[in-house]
């Protein structure tokens, strides 16, 4: 199976300049002999601290599902990808949904827990996120920070005969002292780098995993401080024994990884840590998490939760 792992450059909050672009480099995809693509997580609307993602979030039958039933069934291909999703209890998730070459959805999974300011615009789920094709065969969906999470591997483990995802991994800026924050961004980069492989050997399949590319420039939640970093980038495709088969870096920009992959599962090489974190998250990333999740769950409860249709402006 020919699968593709799409890296995006999004333009934060823009939603149809967003799916003009995703549907672009899907069909350039398949042009390359693509039957599977991958979106990365947020593909309709990028990820920074930024207001206008409050109301950026759409409903489960909206344009962004639309967009991929219709490139799905148009192409024969299977496609998914994540994104803000307001359902019905008012709540937004982030929800990553895998769609099949009939235009049917196959499953959603949302993600379990926010990152940093994420959580300023979701919550969090609590599915298992194994998806079945239909053919005897089963996916397996984890997003960003999951990969990083052991009870991701744990939930997966053994399940699943491919590992399908994305992310919108953002850099530790240059900071004071420039020395040691350059230090933790190496620090941080190769995590990233990292993650899809660890979990393919955790999990025992072949993992996709699509990305986000380009600058990034926000203010910083409780911070007298403005944010200006870049995405991590890397669209991987792994072998479930962790090699890594194609992979966009960030500076190639926008377009997508391709290769050729036996989607089966195998017995996983990797034993799960009984740690929380299967990856050091660095010590900026630390304090980070810990703080705007703080600051990320007040802001929700104000801008982003819409229990009806008129929402809170306090």
């Amino acid at each position: 199976m020919k699968v593709a792992a799409v890296q995006l450059e999004a333009v934060v909050a823009n939603i149809s300049e967003n799916l003009a672009r995703c549907e672009r480099l899907v069909i350039d995809a398949v042009a390359a002999g693509a039957e599977w693509v991958m979106l990365p997580e947020f593909f309709s609307t990028g990820m920074a601290f930024d207001d206008a993602l409050a109301s950026a979030a759409l409903p489960p039958d909206g344009v962004a599902v639309e967009m991929m039933m219709t490139l799905a069934k148009r192409n024969h291909i299977t496609i998914g990808g994540s994104f803000l999703c307001r359902d019905a209890d008012g709540h937004t998730r982030n929800a990553y949904f895998l769609v099949s070459p009939s235009g049917e959805i196959l499953g959603r999974h949302d993600k379990d827990l926010p990152t940093m300011w994420e959580n300023c615009y979701y919550i969090g789920g609590d599915d298992e996120g194994v998806i079945d094709l239909g053919d005897g065969r089963a996916a397996g969906a984890a997003v960003c920070w999951e990969f990083m999470r052991s009870q991701t591997a744990r939930r997966l483990r053994g399940r699943v005969d491919v590992v399908v995802g994305g992310s919108a991994w953002w850099s530790i800026p240059s900071w004071h002292p420039k020395k040691i924050f350059k230090q933790l961004e190496n620090s941080n980069s190769a995590t990233a780098t990292g993650i899809a492989p660890a979990m393919a050997r955790l999990v025992g399949a072949p993992v996709i995993h699509a990305a986000h590319t380009g600058t990034l420039h926000c203010r910083m939640p409780w911070l007298p401080l403005r944010y200006r970093g870049h995405l991590e980038g890397g669209a991987m495709i792994c072998t479930a024994d962790g090699r890594i088969q194609a992979r966009r870096d960030a500076w190639e920009g926008p377009g997508f990884a391709l290769a050729d992959v036996d989607l089966q599962r195998a017995a996983p090489t990797d034993a799960v840590s009984e740690k929380f974190w299967l990856h050091p998250r660095g010590a900026i990333p630390a304090a980070m998490w810990s703080m705007q999740r703080v600051h990320g769950k007040r802001y929700y409860k104000q801008k982003s939760y819409a229990p009806s249709k008129e929402r809170t402006t306090t």
